[in-house]
């Protein structure tokens, strides 16, 4: 008997941990990075979605979009649901440079990507990291296994980049003319 399975789509931002076995988490990246983590004792394991290497607090709810933010939220996510730190293994997709007008940001995402982990002691078991292309990736939490397809229609992920991109420099510019201070507080 075949169990169905649900398809969890992870996005810019999120992070989702599952031990459940029907269900499978999705994302789509250009030169975002995506952990997939498990503990393949515990059966457990969840995926990320970040956009930007460093970070730290965002404003107006973007932290999960750093990956220093995310990376935390993953590693703690799957520990809480039972995972243990020393069994921790994943696999690492994205980094791709599918617009050359948003510069390093896929190499800088995978450098940050790689350091953390080496950091961290945790090891990645596998990973398809950079290129030009995008990623579709599904990946099944309980087992670790994952699936990767190459998106050879770049340009419509392309477009949700710059978009992004935008949208993030105009939200940066509202914030600093709307707090009209540079006064620091400690």
């Amino acid at each position: 008997m075949t169990t169905a399975s649900t398809l969890a789509t992870v996005v810019q931002g999120e992070v989702m941990i599952s031990d459940d076995p029907s269900v499978v988490l999705g994302t789509l990246l250009g030169s975002c990075i995506s952990i997939c983590m498990y503990d393949p004792v515990a059966r457990v394991g969840g995926m990320n979605h970040f956009l930007l290497p460093g970070g730290g607090e965002g404003h107006d709810g973007t932290a999960m979009r750093f990956g220093v933010n995310s990376m935390e939220m993953l590693v703690n996510g799957v520990l809480k649901a039972g995972g243990n730190r020393t069994r921790l293994l994943c696999k690492a997709f994205g980094g791709a440079a599918v617009v050359p007008s948003l510069g390093r940001v896929g190499r800088e995402n995978i450098r940050f990507a790689l350091n953390y982990l080496s950091t961290e002691g945790i090891t990645c078991v596998s990973q398809s990291l950079g290129g030009s292309q995008a990623r579709r990736v599904r990946f099944w939490p309980i087992s670790g296994r994952a699936q990767q397809s190459l998106v050879h229609d770049a340009q419509a992920i392309g477009r949700q980049e710059v978009a992004y991109s935008r949208r993030e420099a105009e939200a940066e510019q509202k914030w600093a003319k709307e707090s009209g201070s540079d006064v620091e507080l400690f």
